[in-house]
């Protein structure tokens, strides 16, 4: 069976090179990316859904398109593999946000069960697809636990903080913990706050984006105290957002390695706070691919391999 990359194609076993995870800041070297087009945001059916998936106005699918092209120039200028989603007509709009559905670790990934109704079709898919290019299943999250990737941060190769609010509850984060305790990860839960509530999409890196293995960009007003201490405790030294952009998501932030970051244009207060520290900020413009559905960087990728 043929895989896209993008626009080319290739044999399923030669992508089977490399794969883990257990780092959000080695350098980023695979990834897996769903276009606004595979995600349906060209079809009727699919648009006129987006009031209701919390999209914050109808969708713009050229600019969209335009600014995930943008997206993966950045990607393939910082030397990142780019794979791609297969369109499916049981995508909705929020699958362009590729990275919630699974999580991958050094032993295969978990196939986890989004919070979103809408979303949970995506597991599916994504398990199907990294399954084709090698990536064995460590285990699935089952009813009733929920959880999306956007809430997991690797704070060290052993050491796994897990949001819990509403897309990921008590029950995801005991199954994770069963998964991955017996291989010697240990797994934190970390509350989140209300926020706008439980129609939006607050993950906990819509909070904190890890910069490298000592630096953490962080919102910190909405941060939990606990979360805070963790984070204190293992010395990571924390760069606060500019708070007039965290409505144009300027803490999320990801990481190419290297000290290499791809942000959205859109902060540029709090981009230049991260030059200020030392990082390369490269951006992308995001007002209608990631703001209209409150997906950053992070949320359009799912790293697969990290060196």
């Amino acid at each position: 069976m043929n895989l896209r990359i993008r626009d080319m194609t290739i044999e399923a076993g030669a992508a089977a090179t490399s794969w883990n995870g257990h780092s959000m800041v080695g350098v980023l070297k695979r990834v897996l990316l769903c276009s606004p087009v595979e995600a349906g945001w060209h079809k009727p059916e699919c648009v006129s859904h987006w009031q209701e998936l919390g999209f914050q106005h109808p969708i713009d699918v050229r600019q969209a398109g335009a600014q995930h092209a943008a997206l993966c120039h950045r990607l393939e200028k910082a030397g990142v593999e780019i794979f791609s989603l297969p369109a499916s007509a049981d995508l909705s709009l929020d699958a362009v946000y590729a990275h919630d559905a699974c999580l991958p670790t050094d032993f295969g990934i978990i196939v986890l069960r989004p919070g979103k109704a809408n979303r949970v079709a995506e597991s599916a898919l994504q398990r199907s697809f990294c399954e084709q290019i090698g990536i064995p299943v460590l285990g699935e999250i089952v009813p009733p636990g929920t959880g999306e990737a956007g809430d997991m941060l690797w704070l060290d190769s052993r050491t796994m903080l897990i949001g819990r609010g509403y897309r990921t509850n008590a029950s995801g984060i005991q199954q994770i913990r069963e998964l991955l305790s017996p291989k010697g990860i240990e797994v934190i839960s970390a509350p989140l706050p209300y926020g706008p509530g439980p129609s939006a999409c607050l993950h906990l890196m819509s909070l904190i984006s890890l910069l490298d293995e000592s630096t953490a960009l962080v919102d910190l007003t909405w941060l939990a105290v606990e979360t805070l201490e963790v984070l204190q405790v293992r010395g990571f030294s924390l760069i606060e957002i500019d708070p007039v952009e965290r409505p144009t998501l300027a803490c999320n932030v990801l990481s190419l390695g290297g000290r290499r970051l791809l942000a959205l244009a859109e902060n540029q207060n709090t981009n230049e706070r991260l030059r200020r520290a030392g990082f390369d900020v490269q951006t992308f413009p995001g007002s209608e691919l990631c703001m209209n559905g409150s997906g950053g960087p992070t949320c359009l990728t799912r790293p697969l391999s990290r060196g």
